[in-house]
């Protein structure tokens, strides 16, 4: 079972400026983002990842950068378009405070599923393309560097709350109740028989132990003991 770090882009200068960004050219960190980028490089730096793949966009490839820059190592780093943002066609580049004034605003909070942005791409079409992305890039991991293996996947909010939902079994129409902020981590593993779900939406707190990464396919019953940090003992 290999293990999938998801890490939002830190924040962009759209996000300080409520603006729908999406696949708009030039659209960057802002300097918290970038100090936030950096905070996860730092967490990660614990984990020797085996892959970090990105989506294309540039603000995905620069926080990309800052957990690469900080891997002792040089794991392998390829950009996956069905990882990009959602393709939300005329949306794209007005406030998110005009937006919500469009009667489809509604239908995005309660029932995602139904939704297809006018001129771009259906909320179903942006899961199904990165769930699938995120299952083919894990076998992958896995096939080459063993069930230990852990990787990175740098992508956008609504592309990681839509994997989490899957993980979690939950139906699309219910993924706005799952959060993702700029930077933060969430953690899967896809197990033989269902996806676990270690982590979501974390900005703190030590990742050495995914360095230990055995575990059972297995829920252990009551919760278990949890995992413990590189250097620490069980005594």
């Amino acid at each position: 079972m290999a293990t999938v770090i998801l890490v939002r882009h830190g924040r962009t200068t759209a996000n300080a400026s409520g603006l729908l960004a999406g696949r708009a050219d030039g659209v960057s960190l802002d300097e918290m983002g970038r100090d936030q980028a950096a905070a996860t490089g730092d967490r990660l730096a614990a984990v020797p990842v085996v892959g970090v793949v990105s989506s294309p966009l540039e603000r995905c490839r620069q926080t990309a950068q800052f957990i690469l820059d900080r891997q002792n190592g040089t794991p392998h780093a390829p950009l996956d378009p069905d990882l990009t943002e959602c393709d939300y066609g005329q949306w794209q580049g007005r406030t998110l405070s005009d937006l919500a004034t469009e009667d489809l605003w509604s239908v995005v909070q309660s029932q995602p599923s139904a939704v297809i942005f006018p001129g771009g791409e259906s909320m179903a079409a942006m899961q199904a393309r990165s769930v699938a992305a995120i299952r083919r890039h894990d076998a992958a991991f896995e096939a080459e560097h063993g069930p230990g293996a852990v990787w990175v996947a740098v992508s956008h909010g609504d592309i990681i709350k839509s994997i989490l939902a899957d993980a979690l079994g939950m139906h699309l129409d219910l993924f706005q109740r799952i959060t993702v902020g700029p930077a933060s981590v969430s953690i899967v593993r896809y197990g033989a028989s269902r996806p676990s779900v270690y982590a979501t939406n974390t900005d703190a707190g030590d990742l050495s132990w995914l360095s230990n990464n055995a575990a059972s396919d297995d829920a252990p019953v009551g919760g278990g003991a949890g995992h413990e940090a590189r250097g620490t003992s069980g005594a």
